[in-house]
């Protein structure tokens, strides 16, 4: 009677004592998990990481663009990674890209945390800087 009605015997949970099976339409099971895993992927959030790069003599007007630039990625919930390259001889005055770093920090601290300490990392100087939870 079941074959003629197209219901199949489906195991449902193989690893329980005993194992546990249905007899249901197997096509409409399959199709019913699918559409509930399609509004679970819908439903996620996605976070990127962007990432702004910035020179150690990076002029002050420059510095607003990038700052306006940090405040939308952070209000569209994304993550900024702040990057001060080096290059040549300017790896001795490494302090000048630390003290960009914890300036735009401070005045970014409103709207964002700090995740870590500035890490060199070859001749960049890196942070990551996440949104505040409100």
């Amino acid at each position: 009677m079941a074959a003629e009605a197209g219901l199949d015997l489906v195991e449902i949970s193989p690893n329980a004592t005993p194992p546990v099976c249905k007899i249901m339409d197997y096509g409409k099971f399959r199709y019913e998990k699918n559409k509930k895993a399609q509004e679970a992927k819908k439903k996620q959030t996605i976070i990127q990481v962007k990432e702004i790069k910035l020179r150690p003599r990076t002029d002050v007007h420059d510095l607003e663009v990038k700052k306006k630039h940090i405040r939308q990625f952070i209000a569209e919930g994304n993550k900024v990674k702040l990057t001060v390259r080096f290059r040549g001889r300017e790896m001795i005055y490494k302090h000048f890209g630390i003290e960009l770093i914890d300036k735009i920090t401070t005045d970014l601290s409103d709207i964002t945390l700090v995740e870590g300490q500035p890490s060199l990392e070859g001749q960049s100087l890196q942070v990551i800087l996440s949104p505040k939870k409100s």
